[in-house]
């Protein structure tokens, strides 16, 4: 055999996810293991380069076909030089990933930040494929981001391009503080804390909703599958999260004019009760030259969009 293999890693606080791909994207097999965070940096990367030697050992490719290894990181980064300046789900601050791994696989390594690495995937080989300019959303906890320009993952001079959740979108009179410190991000009303957050503030108000009958903590689930039963305090809380999402991508269309924005992570998968709302928005704030014949869709790669964009990195 003499193709190229791509190994991407998904460095999650629990766990790590390895996979190999080829050259144009397919997924080919996978790997899960323990990340070990207890145990410090020195382990961790340890671990990441016994999962990447297993699968490799796994799989009918060879050792001298792994072109490279990419890792995609929650936190802050230094892209450039493999630094992790601080990543609050695996407890670093100040490790050179990059270098580390290159010294235990002998292989190139890249890094990025876990958004931009997802939004890779799905541009690549997911909802995005064939499309030179897109935009991702990832609708979780956070509200994180990646932007494909030309087919090319932007970055920014520091490695900040596409954090779309930190988009100052809610007016100062309806905006709370954010985790970043500023106040009115997206991330405060579209994100699944900032729907829970809404609903939690409406029970506590004694609004008349069905959502005080839960027993136990809501979720972002409860919120959404009250609001598609008719509940009306439910469904003002889904409508402004959706609000929201399509104004900011109003801003960012007059700005950048993706063909298409992708939308994934757990609120994402409201499906078009969600979508709906989102393209009314979207297309109610900005011009027809703006929006025309641009699409809003969910994501399809699922858990998988981060190994993949991460092997992704080696080639884009």
């Amino acid at each position: 055999m003499s193709e190229n293999i791509y190994v991407g890693v998904d460095m999650g606080g629990t766990a790590i996810k390895v996979g190999i791909c080829d050259a144009e994207g397919n997924l080919l097999h996978t790997y899960e293991g323990p990340t070990g965070t207890e145990h410090g940096p020195e382990v961790v990367m340890d671990n990441i380069a016994s999962y990447v030697r297993k699968i490799v050992q796994d799989s009918p490719f060879e050792w001298d076909q792994v072109a490279g290894i990419g890792a995609g990181i929650a936190g802050f980064l230094d892209i450039p030089a493999g630094f992790v300046k601080l990543s609050p789900n695996l407890r670093w601050r100040n490790v050179h990933v990059g270098s580390g791994l290159e010294k235990r696989l002998g292989k190139k390594v890249v890094i990025n930040n876990d958004a931009n690495v997802a939004a890779l995937g799905e541009a690549w080989a997911g909802a995005g494929k064939g499309v030179p300019n897109v935009v991702c959303y990832t609708l979780g906890t956070g509200v994180g981001g990646g932007i494909i320009v030309g087919g090319k993952l932007v970055e920014g001079f520091n490695g900040m391009a596409g954090e779309l959740g930190h988009m100052k979108v809610v007016p100062d009179l309806e905006a709370i503080q954010c985790g970043c410190s500023q106040k009115g991000c997206l991330e405060t009303v579209s994100s699944a804390t900032g729907i829970i957050r809404m609903a939690k503030d409406a029970v506590e108000r004694g609004d008349d909703t069905s959502l005080k009958l839960i027993d136990g903590d809501i979720t972002a689930k409860d919120v959404i599958d009250a609001a598609k039963a008719g509940d009306e305090v439910a469904k003002r809380i889904v409508a402004r999260a959706a609000n929201y999402l399509g104004k900011s991508m109003a801003a960012v269309a007059v700005v950048l004019n993706p063909q298409r924005f992708i939308i994934g992570g757990g609120v994402s998968k409201a499906g078009e009760f969600l979508f709906q709302q989102i393209r009314e928005s979207f297309i109610c704030n900005t011009t027809e030259a703006a929006h025309e014949g641009v699409e809003i869709v969910p994501a399809t790669l699922g858990n998988n969009a981060g190994v993949v964009g991460a092997a992704g990195l080696l080639i884009h």
